[in-house]
């Protein structure tokens, strides 16, 4: 099309000579007919000439200042384009390392529970071994079973508050997984069951406060995003819960122990 543009003829370009008609009604000679033709088609296509080497120039020129500025914003695209891959690279990578952490953090923190299971399971073993020799032994039975019936009434209590701590713990996981609850609910959440921690005298002796800061900072397990059963979510908070429930058993033989041994 360009190619066309350039090529046409200006509008003081006539057609080509060669095709003009020279009306011969006017009385010239033979001898000036062709000199006048020839004369004014040199004239004529010299003018065009120039007109079409004028627009040729014309458009070159257009034609060059428009790649260049098509190639000018090829490279800012590819150049923003590079900017935002490395940034997102950069985030992936952040992302990945911060998710290794929390693993490790988390297989080392359910090992520690683990083992701390184990041994309370072995005391638990010792001292229920110890309960069956005291129930028959006469009179040191007989108080060691009155000890024990206190500390059973400790235990329902502890199992109470506990269980506390568990809906609060599946109430705090659930708004963590939520895509629409504020944030702000669940961080007043925390710092009640934190506050909870620090001064019921049950939960002192179980020591569940640095417990729940350690949920608290790792637990971002969620089940899948359709589950509305909120005991789904959450896994670290599970382990704590069932090791604070083997420690109040524990307690309990430990207290009436203790409270047998005092009234000796």
């Amino acid at each position: 099309m360009g190619d066309n543009k350039a090529a046409r003829p200006g509008k003081h370009c006539p057609p080509d000579v060669s095709k003009t008609q020279i009306h011969t009604s006017f009385p010239l000679s033979r001898a000036v007919l062709p000199r006048l033709g020839v004369s004014s088609g040199w004239i004529w296509t010299r003018e065009c000439q120039k007109e079409i080497e004028r627009e040729k120039k014309e458009y070159y020129k257009k034609q060059s200042s428009l790649q260049k500025d098509l190639e000018a914003k090829y490279r800012d695209i590819i150049t923003e384009n590079r900017r935002t891959v490395a940034h997102l690279e950069l985030e992936l990578e952040k992302e990945h390392n911060r998710t290794l952490s929390y693993r490790e953090a988390l297989v080392s923190q359910s090992r520690k529970l683990v083992e701390e299971r184990r041994i309370l399971e072995q005391e638990w073993e010792k001292l229920e071994r110890e309960k069956q020799v005291l129930l028959h032994s006469g009179a040191a039975g007989n108080l060691y079973q009155s000890c024990l019936a206190k500390e059973e009434e400790w235990q329902k209590r502890a199992n109470i508050l506990l269980k506390e701590f568990e809906e609060g713990l599946k109430e705090r996981q659930d708004i963590y997984c939520s895509l629409v609850v504020p944030r702000i609910q669940r961080l007043e959440i925390e710092k009640n069951l934190l506050v909870k921690a620090a001064t019921d005298p049950v939960a002192i002796a179980l020591h569940m406060e640095s417990g729940l800061k350690d949920i608290f900072k790792h637990d971002n397990y969620c089940g899948n995003v359709l589950n509305r059963n909120k005991s789904q979510n959450g896994k670290l908070m599970w382990l704590y819960l069932k090791y604070w429930e083997l420690s109040i058993e524990l307690q309990k033989f430990k207290r009436a122990e203790k409270a047998m041994l005092g009234k000796r």
